[in-house]
């Protein structure tokens, strides 16, 4: 069997945690941070689910797949700053990805940065594509969208239980031309 190691700092340490080829490949089609930061009293084995949970969700936000975000949320899932109008629970976030994919289709993000300490996860996702959809009354006129993301997760059992977040709308709004 196939044996990877996988490179954590924590400060001025590194630990390199022995990964087998079976552990990777179930995370090999998720997006990948370019940089990982994690709490050295984590397991291996608990780093593993929690950093797979969270870049199954973050894929979701990647690709629209929402088998991803539905294996990812917990049923009781509490989006903690939500929008105005955004239905609770795990299908918030389905609809959300809907609206804004017919706006911006071909739309994909990068994890910039994720670090996992205690039960959270926090990630610093980039999200590009092209508005050549509808937004509310726009209509895109094939102009690029390049802005930002943070998102803190609670973990519990596997799944996200909770999601704190925040975007650059700022810079969303005014490349969409809605400001």
């Amino acid at each position: 069997m196939k044996r990877t190691t996988l490179f954590l700092r924590f400060g001025t340490t590194a630990i390199a945690l022995a990964l087998s080829g079976a552990a990777l490949a179930a995370n090999t089609d998720l997006v990948k941070p370019a940089v990982l930061v994690a709490d050295k009293s984590l397991t291996p084995s608990q780093l593993a689910v929690m950093e797979t949970v969270a870049r199954r969700y973050d894929t979701f936000w990647h690709t629209g797949e929402e088998r991803l975000a539905r294996e990812a949320l917990a049923a009781d899932f509490v989006d903690e700053t939500p929008p105005q109008g955004r239905q609770p629970g795990p299908e918030g976030p389905l609809l959300a990805s809907r609206a804004f994919r017919a706006a911006v289709p071909d739309l994909g993000c990068e994890i910039e940065q994720m670090i996992i300490a205690g039960d959270r996860a926090v990630v610093h996702l980039h999200f590009r594509g092209h508005f050549t959809g509808t937004f509310g009354q726009l209509k895109g006129r094939g102009q690029a969208v390049d802005f930002i993301a943070t998102d803190i997760y609670r973990i519990e059992h596997g799944k996200i239980a909770a999601n704190w977040h925040i975007e650059d709308n700022l810079t969303l709004m005014r490349q969409l031309g809605a400001l």
